[in-house]
């Protein structure tokens, strides 16, 4: 099979690549340059050119030609000021689903892998092909804590018949065994932390450059009173902890108002505005291409093995109620919620 390899310069995509070529596929390697050096580097280092060393080293170790491709404009256009628009809104966007839908299995397909049969990547997910109904479904990976389904979850039909995932089937300590055997110059190399697009440099910094700093209150959600100051609701998302500064806590992030910038906070998480079993989900997209019937599913409101079990209720054709078995603290507008079928990714949608 001719197979498109996007290399990351991370240990799962290289050893992805070696296992592709164990198995007698002919493959590609291909670089995505999508880092925003130009416009982040005083922020602090965006590590592509070490992503690049990595990548470059597995190839020629391997004998597998590897190609850069530049990205950067689509990428702006595609996520980044997606990304920016939704924080502005008082929104928390995920850049990793949109990068995923849009980019890898959107842009580079549209540009370069037509010439190939499947595009590979790093990610933990299984790909199901059933040949009798011609579909393609998307399963949970093997490895529970590192399943990406998640971050998948708004590719479409067509992108998941020509998507490969080779680490499906694997754990993430078999991968670093698998790494050491082959000798790749990655095999320790730590995983890499937080949005794809912004490496080392903390998002808030990316915000600040983009959206400014704004004083506004901190109010206590059942009293009213004023608790300190911050620098502008786009810095929190609903059930944050970390970084309010207050005494006599812990406090929670429990509602924003971005019309007078005003964050509020609770220190009982089980509040009503804080802990809540129903949302709405709108923006809709289903692996399969059609909607699943209405019924009981489980639902992950982020990343990560947290997963509630749910019953859905259609509002219209791109909107649904999802009722958790169970409260959760951090449902925050913006964010992606996506239902499972036991083992397979339906899809989803963006909480309202």
């Amino acid at each position: 099979m001719n197979i498109a390899m996007l290399l990351s310069g991370g240990v799962d995509s290289s050893v992805s690549m070696r296992l592709l070529q164990d198995a007698g596929h002919d493959l590609t390697a291909f670089y995505i340059k999508i880092w925003l050096e130009e416009e982040l580097a005083f922020l602090g280092e965006c590590p592509w050119e070490d992503d690049l060393k990595y990548a470059r080293a597995v190839c020629d170790q391997a004998g597998i030609e590897l190609r850069i491709v530049n990205f950067q404009k689509e990428y702006w256009q595609e996520v980044v000021a997606t990304v920016i628009s939704e924080a502005r809104a008082g929104r928390t966007p995920n850049p990793d689903i949109l990068c995923n839908s849009r980019i890898k299995f959107g842009m580079f397909y549209e540009s370069f892998g037509q010439d190939f049969e499947k595009v590979a990547t790093g990610h933990y997910a299984q790909i199901e092909e059933r040949h009798a109904q011609q579909e393609f479904f998307l399963k949970k990976s093997q490895d529970p804590i590192k399943d990406q389904t998640y971050f998948l979850s708004r590719l479409s039909q067509a992108q998941v018949a020509r998507a490969l995932f080779p680490l499906g089937g694997y754990t993430k300590e078999t991968v670093r065994v698998l790494a050491a055997r082959y000798g790749l110059s990655n095999a320790a190399r730590k995983d890499s932390q937080g949005i794809c697009f912004l490496g080392t440099i903390a998002f808030d910094k990316f915000l600040e450059q983009y959206l400014g700093k704004k004083e506004g209150n901190i109010v206590d959600l059942e009293t009213g009173d004023i608790l300190g100051k911050h620098d502008g609701f786009w810095f929190y998302t609903i059930g944050q902890r970390r970084g309010l500064g207050l005494s006599g806590g812990p406090w929670y992030v429990a509602d924003k108002n971005i019309e007078d910038n005003t964050v509020f906070v609770s220190n009982d998480w089980r509040s009503e505005e804080m802990a809540r079993d129903v949302f709405v989900v709108n923006d809709l997209n289903w692996v399969s291409g059609s909607a699943p019937k209405e019924g009981s599913f489980s639902v992950k409101i982020r990343h990560g093995e947290k997963e509630y079990p749910c019953a859905i209720t259609f509002l219209d054709e791109d909107r649904l109620e999802v009722r958790l078995k169970g409260f959760d603290r951090g449902i925050a507008s913006g964010q992606s919620a996506v239902l499972y079928d036991n083992e397979y990714c339906l899809g989803g949608g963006l909480i309202m």
